[in-house]
């Protein structure tokens, strides 16, 4: 345990107990840790910000520029914000995060996020400004991506700065990505994507099973996939969770776990009939 003193007629007052103690000044609390690092904590104006360092010195350093920062009523970042200088070490913080409350990140916004910090991920948060993020546009467009992808790709990039900016108060706008997709939707680029109603002939399905079937390199029974996914009319993720114990023999009904909801993103298990 470590006892806390507060300096009045003194800077800082100090006291040991075991490994661990405390010093206090008006403005900054620096705790020495067992492993021999320090922790500084600045509580003023309301503001709570507080960080863990292994030298004491960087720590004073870190509690001063801190202070200053509240004084000028700028955003009060912890130092792994403020180490934040490319839109890549922005979406490292924003898995991270996710990570800590325990919110679990789906395929598809996971394979998203490798991509974007793969294409954008080198760049610095200021090179993202609008022209940057129109060529992006432009260059998926000519990739072969459809104006809905597009658009969900700027979706998890706005999402990704809001995230460093609410989160960590890392200073940034969003306005460059307000601006380009204006822009890349006048020009077609980002959009509704064209509504599909055609379903495949039972002559096409059987080709395509009896062509997965005839492949002797085939070791997943894709064949069956396909016929179970046309009458259960389940996803292909949803498909490769089920579980043995998911199936009630008896009943003939299968649990589904974690339905694709657009308005939760878990907890949406369904029963459905195996007929």
């Amino acid at each position: 345990m470590c006892t806390l003193f507060y300096a009045i007629a003194r800077p800082f007052t100090r006291q040991f107990d075991g490994s661990v103690h405390t010093e206090r000044t008006p403005l900054a609390t620096f705790t020495k840790l067992n492993p021999g690092s320090w922790r500084a904590q600045v509580r003023r104006k309301g503001k709570y910000v507080n960080e863990t360092f292994r030298r004491r010195k960087d720590a004073e350093q870190w509690a001063l520029e801190v202070e200053r920062c509240i004084d000028r009523r700028e955003p009060a970042a912890a130092r792994t914000s403020r180490d934040a200088k490319t839109f890549g070490d922005l979406v490292k913080l924003h898995r991270e995060d996710l990570r800590e409350v325990g919110k679990r990140i789906g395929r598809s916004k996971a394979a998203s996020l490798t991509f974007l910090e793969h294409r954008l991920g080198q760049l610095r948060i200021p090179e993202l400004d609008r022209g940057r993020l129109i060529k992006f546009g432009k260059e998926r467009a000519r990739e072969a991506a459809g104006p809905v992808t597009i658009g969900i790709d700027l979706g998890y990039i706005k999402a990704i700065l809001l995230h460093a900016a609410a989160v960590h108060g890392v200073i940034l706008s969003v306005e460059p990505l307000t601006l380009a997709r204006t822009a890349l939707t006048r020009l077609g680029l980002v959009g509704q994507g064209n509504e599909r109603d055609r379903r495949p002939t039972q002559d096409e399905l059987d080709r395509l099973v009896a062509a997965f079937d005839a492949n002797s390199h085939q070791q997943i029974p894709v064949g069956r996939i396909i016929r179970f996914a046309v009458a259960t009319a389940m996803r292909q993720d949803e498909i490769s969770r089920v579980e043995w114990v998911d199936f009630d023999s008896q009943k003939r009904m299968l649990l589904v776990r974690d339905r694709k909801d657009p308005r939760r993103k878990g907890g949406n298990n369904q029963r459905i009939p195996l007929c």
